[in-house]
Protein backbone atom coordinates (compact mmCIF):
# COMPACT_ATOMS: atom_id res chain seq x y z
CA UNK A 1 0.00 0.00 0.00
CA UNK A 2 2.75 2.38 0.85
CA UNK A 3 3.77 2.30 -2.42
CA UNK A 4 0.58 2.94 -4.26
CA UNK A 5 0.76 5.90 -1.66
CA UNK A 6 3.70 7.07 -2.77
CA UNK A 7 3.33 6.51 -6.97
CA UNK A 8 0.33 8.38 -6.98
CA UNK A 9 1.44 11.57 -6.24
CA UNK A 10 3.87 11.24 -8.51
CA UNK A 11 1.79 10.07 -11.16
CA UNK A 12 -0.80 13.44 -10.25
CA UNK A 13 2.35 15.73 -10.32
CA UNK A 14 3.73 14.61 -14.15
CA UNK A 15 0.73 14.89 -15.02
CA UNK A 16 0.13 18.40 -13.94
CA UNK A 17 3.46 19.22 -15.49
CA UNK A 18 2.59 17.86 -18.91
CA UNK A 19 -0.83 20.40 -18.41
CA UNK A 20 1.58 23.26 -17.83
CA UNK A 21 3.63 22.08 -20.41
CA UNK A 22 0.93 21.95 -23.48
CA UNK A 23 -0.47 25.17 -23.80
CA UNK A 24 3.11 26.93 -23.33
CA UNK A 25 4.60 24.33 -26.40
CA UNK A 26 1.27 25.58 -28.35
CA UNK A 27 1.71 29.55 -27.72
CA UNK A 28 5.62 28.69 -28.83
CA UNK A 29 4.48 27.45 -32.05
CA UNK A 30 2.00 30.07 -32.94
CA UNK A 31 4.06 33.14 -31.88
CA UNK A 32 6.71 31.38 -34.03
CA UNK A 33 4.36 31.34 -36.87
CA UNK A 34 3.60 35.10 -36.23
CA UNK A 35 7.61 35.77 -36.48
CA UNK A 36 7.47 34.16 -39.60
CA UNK A 37 4.26 36.06 -41.10
CA UNK A 38 5.87 39.05 -40.01
CA UNK A 39 9.22 38.29 -41.42
CA UNK A 40 7.18 37.54 -44.97
CA UNK A 41 5.06 40.66 -44.81
CA UNK A 42 8.48 42.66 -44.39
CA UNK A 43 9.81 40.70 -47.46
CA UNK A 44 6.87 41.42 -49.62
CA UNK A 45 7.53 45.02 -48.28
CA UNK A 46 10.17 45.34 -49.58
CA UNK A 47 9.45 43.42 -52.98
CA UNK A 48 6.78 45.77 -53.83
CA UNK A 49 9.07 48.74 -52.97
CA UNK A 50 11.71 47.86 -55.35
CA UNK A 51 10.95 45.14 -58.32
CA UNK A 52 7.28 45.04 -58.03
CA UNK A 53 5.16 47.25 -60.61
CA UNK A 54 4.67 50.63 -59.32
CA UNK A 55 1.10 50.88 -59.54
CA UNK A 56 0.62 47.27 -58.18
CA UNK A 57 2.52 48.56 -55.08
CA UNK A 58 0.23 51.17 -54.67
CA UNK A 59 -2.78 48.49 -54.96
CA UNK A 60 -0.91 46.27 -52.51
CA UNK A 61 -0.11 49.24 -49.49
CA UNK A 62 -4.01 50.25 -50.18
CA UNK A 63 -5.29 47.34 -49.40
CA UNK A 64 -2.83 46.97 -46.50
CA UNK A 65 -3.65 50.64 -44.72
CA UNK A 66 -7.72 49.35 -44.48
CA UNK A 67 -6.30 46.43 -41.96
CA UNK A 68 -3.81 48.86 -41.00
CA UNK A 69 -4.77 52.45 -41.07
CA UNK A 70 -2.18 53.26 -38.31
CA UNK A 71 0.92 51.63 -39.76
CA UNK A 72 3.66 53.94 -41.17
CA UNK A 73 5.44 51.66 -42.85
CA UNK A 74 2.47 51.02 -44.77
CA UNK A 75 1.71 54.29 -44.83
CA UNK A 76 5.76 55.23 -46.10
CA UNK A 77 5.02 52.24 -48.75
CA UNK A 78 2.11 53.87 -50.36
CA UNK A 79 3.64 57.19 -50.70
CA UNK A 80 7.05 55.64 -52.13
CA UNK A 81 4.53 53.27 -54.45
CA UNK A 82 2.81 56.74 -55.22
CA UNK A 83 6.39 58.55 -56.41
CA UNK A 84 7.50 55.16 -58.34
CA UNK A 85 4.59 55.30 -60.38
CA UNK A 86 4.85 58.82 -60.94
CA UNK A 87 1.82 59.82 -59.51
CA UNK A 88 3.22 63.13 -58.06
CA UNK A 89 0.11 64.88 -56.71
CA UNK A 90 -1.39 62.04 -54.67
CA UNK A 91 2.36 61.10 -53.51
CA UNK A 92 2.44 64.51 -51.82
CA UNK A 93 -0.67 64.22 -49.83
CA UNK A 94 0.63 60.80 -48.97
CA UNK A 95 4.01 61.87 -47.90
CA UNK A 96 1.96 64.69 -45.97
CA UNK A 97 0.16 62.16 -44.12
CA UNK A 98 3.38 59.91 -43.14
CA UNK A 99 5.37 63.44 -42.03
CA UNK A 100 2.33 64.01 -39.60
CA UNK A 101 2.35 60.48 -37.88
CA UNK A 102 3.66 60.15 -34.31
CA UNK A 103 5.89 57.82 -35.39
CA UNK A 104 7.72 59.96 -38.01
CA UNK A 105 11.03 60.64 -38.82
CA UNK A 106 13.38 63.41 -40.22
CA UNK A 107 14.21 61.52 -43.41
CA UNK A 108 9.92 61.56 -44.11
CA UNK A 109 10.09 65.32 -43.93
CA UNK A 110 13.32 64.83 -46.52
CA UNK A 111 10.61 62.86 -48.29
CA UNK A 112 7.78 65.41 -48.09
CA UNK A 113 10.20 68.15 -49.68
CA UNK A 114 11.21 65.81 -52.66
CA UNK A 115 7.37 65.18 -53.17
CA UNK A 116 6.47 68.67 -52.93
CA UNK A 117 9.46 70.01 -55.44
CA UNK A 118 7.73 67.31 -57.91
CA UNK A 119 4.66 68.96 -57.78
CA UNK A 120 6.19 72.36 -58.41
CA UNK A 121 5.63 73.59 -54.89
CA UNK A 122 8.23 75.39 -54.02
CA UNK A 123 7.25 77.11 -50.99
CA UNK A 124 5.90 73.53 -49.76
CA UNK A 125 9.33 72.05 -50.26
CA UNK A 126 11.28 75.26 -48.71
CA UNK A 127 8.50 74.93 -45.59
CA UNK A 128 9.10 70.77 -44.96
CA UNK A 129 13.19 71.37 -45.39
CA UNK A 130 13.05 74.08 -43.05
CA UNK A 131 11.84 71.96 -40.37
CA UNK A 132 14.61 69.46 -40.59
CA UNK A 133 17.10 69.88 -37.80
CA UNK A 134 20.63 71.34 -39.24
CA UNK A 135 22.44 67.97 -37.69
CA UNK A 136 20.47 65.95 -40.25
CA UNK A 137 23.50 66.83 -42.55
CA UNK A 138 22.66 63.89 -45.61
CA UNK A 139 23.59 64.13 -49.79
CA UNK A 140 19.30 63.85 -50.26
CA UNK A 141 18.39 66.76 -48.32
CA UNK A 142 21.40 69.26 -49.56
CA UNK A 143 20.50 68.31 -53.10
CA UNK A 144 16.80 69.30 -52.40
CA UNK A 145 18.27 72.47 -50.58
CA UNK A 146 19.76 73.37 -54.01
CA UNK A 147 16.97 73.25 -56.32
CA UNK A 148 14.45 74.92 -53.68
CA UNK A 149 17.20 77.70 -53.64
CA UNK A 150 17.56 77.48 -57.49
CA UNK A 151 14.00 78.09 -58.06
CA UNK A 152 14.14 80.86 -55.67
CA UNK A 153 16.96 82.52 -57.74
CA UNK A 154 18.90 82.29 -54.55
CA UNK A 155 22.21 81.31 -56.18
CA UNK A 156 25.05 81.72 -53.46
CA UNK A 157 22.35 79.21 -51.83
CA UNK A 158 22.30 76.78 -54.34
CA UNK A 159 26.19 77.28 -55.08
CA UNK A 160 26.75 76.05 -51.63
CA UNK A 161 24.73 73.23 -50.76
CA UNK A 162 25.00 71.76 -54.68
CA UNK A 163 28.86 71.63 -53.26
CA UNK A 164 28.05 70.12 -50.10
CA UNK A 165 25.70 67.62 -51.69
CA UNK A 166 28.79 66.77 -54.24
CA UNK A 167 30.80 66.31 -51.26
CA UNK A 168 28.26 63.15 -49.77
CA UNK A 169 27.79 61.07 -51.98
CA UNK A 170 30.21 58.11 -53.93
CA UNK A 171 28.16 59.34 -57.09
CA UNK A 172 27.89 62.72 -57.89
CA UNK A 173 27.03 62.31 -61.61
CA UNK A 174 23.53 63.65 -61.30
CA UNK A 175 24.21 66.58 -58.89
CA UNK A 176 27.06 68.16 -61.21
CA UNK A 177 24.94 67.96 -63.99
CA UNK A 178 21.83 69.73 -61.70
CA UNK A 179 24.52 72.43 -60.89
CA UNK A 180 25.85 72.96 -64.46
CA UNK A 181 21.96 73.64 -65.48
CA UNK A 182 22.04 75.58 -62.83
CA UNK A 183 24.88 77.68 -64.05
CA UNK A 184 23.56 77.40 -67.59
CA UNK A 185 20.19 78.36 -66.23
CA UNK A 186 22.34 81.80 -65.06
CA UNK A 187 24.18 82.49 -68.21
CA UNK A 188 27.48 81.03 -66.34
CA UNK A 189 28.57 78.97 -69.78
CA UNK A 190 31.71 78.44 -69.34
CA UNK A 191 31.15 76.94 -65.37
CA UNK A 192 28.18 74.80 -66.51
CA UNK A 193 30.39 73.56 -69.05
CA UNK A 194 32.71 72.45 -66.48
CA UNK A 195 30.18 70.95 -64.37
CA UNK A 196 28.54 69.10 -67.21
CA UNK A 197 32.39 67.79 -68.22
CA UNK A 198 32.82 66.52 -64.90
CA UNK A 199 29.19 64.85 -64.61
CA UNK A 200 30.41 62.87 -67.81
CA UNK A 201 33.43 61.76 -66.24
CA UNK A 202 31.73 60.39 -63.33
CA UNK A 203 29.31 58.84 -65.43
CA UNK A 204 30.13 58.69 -68.75
CA UNK A 205 26.01 56.77 -69.32
CA UNK A 206 24.26 60.01 -68.16
CA UNK A 207 23.30 61.41 -71.48
CA UNK A 208 21.35 64.39 -69.94
CA UNK A 209 24.81 65.84 -68.94
CA UNK A 210 26.22 65.11 -72.59
CA UNK A 211 23.16 67.13 -74.60
CA UNK A 212 23.89 69.84 -72.08
CA UNK A 213 27.40 70.01 -72.37
CA UNK A 214 26.44 70.76 -76.03
CA UNK A 215 24.23 73.48 -74.83
CA UNK A 216 26.45 75.04 -72.84
CA UNK A 217 29.14 74.91 -75.80
CA UNK A 218 26.70 76.47 -78.57
CA UNK A 219 25.71 79.09 -76.16
CA UNK A 220 29.39 80.04 -76.33
CA UNK A 221 29.09 80.06 -80.13
CA UNK A 222 31.56 76.75 -79.49
CA UNK A 223 30.19 74.12 -82.62
CA UNK A 224 32.49 71.62 -82.10
CA UNK A 225 31.45 67.97 -80.46
CA UNK A 226 33.33 67.45 -77.42
CA UNK A 227 35.58 64.36 -76.59
CA UNK A 228 33.29 62.43 -74.73
CA UNK A 229 32.32 58.71 -75.16
CA UNK A 230 29.50 58.44 -77.62
CA UNK A 231 27.61 56.31 -79.59
CA UNK A 232 26.52 57.23 -83.16
CA UNK A 233 23.11 57.54 -82.52
CA UNK A 234 24.20 59.81 -79.76
CA UNK A 235 26.59 61.53 -81.48
CA UNK A 236 23.64 62.55 -84.24
CA UNK A 237 21.58 63.89 -81.51
CA UNK A 238 23.93 65.89 -80.03
CA UNK A 239 24.84 67.45 -83.20
CA UNK A 240 20.95 67.80 -83.82
CA UNK A 241 21.32 70.15 -80.62
CA UNK A 242 24.39 72.00 -81.93
CA UNK A 243 22.40 73.01 -85.13
CA UNK A 244 19.88 74.80 -83.07
CA UNK A 245 22.12 76.24 -80.75
CA UNK A 246 23.59 77.59 -83.59
CA UNK A 247 20.32 78.71 -85.13
CA UNK A 248 18.98 80.28 -82.14
CA UNK A 249 22.66 82.23 -82.02
CA UNK A 250 21.65 83.25 -85.85
CA UNK A 251 24.66 81.62 -86.73
CA UNK A 252 21.68 79.59 -89.94
CA UNK A 253 24.55 78.48 -92.20
CA UNK A 254 26.81 76.60 -89.65
CA UNK A 255 23.03 75.25 -88.34
CA UNK A 256 22.01 73.83 -91.43
CA UNK A 257 25.26 72.16 -92.09
CA UNK A 258 25.25 70.41 -88.49
CA UNK A 259 21.94 69.38 -89.38
CA UNK A 260 22.98 67.75 -92.87
CA UNK A 261 25.45 65.96 -90.61
CA UNK A 262 23.26 64.78 -87.91
CA UNK A 263 20.92 63.16 -90.76
CA UNK A 264 24.32 61.61 -91.98
CA UNK A 265 25.34 60.32 -89.04
CA UNK A 266 22.04 58.92 -87.36
CA UNK A 267 21.86 55.00 -88.08
CA UNK A 268 18.11 55.41 -89.30
CA UNK A 269 16.54 58.26 -90.70
CA UNK A 270 16.86 61.15 -88.32
CA UNK A 271 13.13 62.83 -88.27
CA UNK A 272 13.20 65.47 -85.93
CA UNK A 273 16.67 66.90 -87.95
CA UNK A 274 15.07 66.17 -91.35
CA UNK A 275 12.22 68.56 -90.59
CA UNK A 276 14.55 70.99 -88.85
CA UNK A 277 16.38 71.27 -91.91
CA UNK A 278 13.66 71.66 -94.41
CA UNK A 279 11.92 74.57 -92.72
CA UNK A 280 15.42 76.25 -92.30
CA UNK A 281 15.79 75.43 -96.44
CA UNK A 282 11.89 76.75 -97.25
CA UNK A 283 11.90 79.49 -94.90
Amino acid sequence: MRQSILVTPCLIGALALSACVKPDGKETVERAFQDVNVVDEHNLNDVMLTVADPNEAVSYFQKSLKSAPDRIDFQRGLATSMIRAKRNTEAASAWKKVAAHPEATVEDKVSLADALIRTGDWKGAKAALDSVPPTHETYRRYRLEAMVADANKEWKRADSFYEIATGLTTQPAKVMNNWGYSKLSRGSYAQAERLFSDAIRQDPSLFTAKNNLVLARGAQRNYTLPVIPLDQTERAQLLHTLALSAVKQGDVKTGENLLREAIATHPQHFEAAARSLAALENG
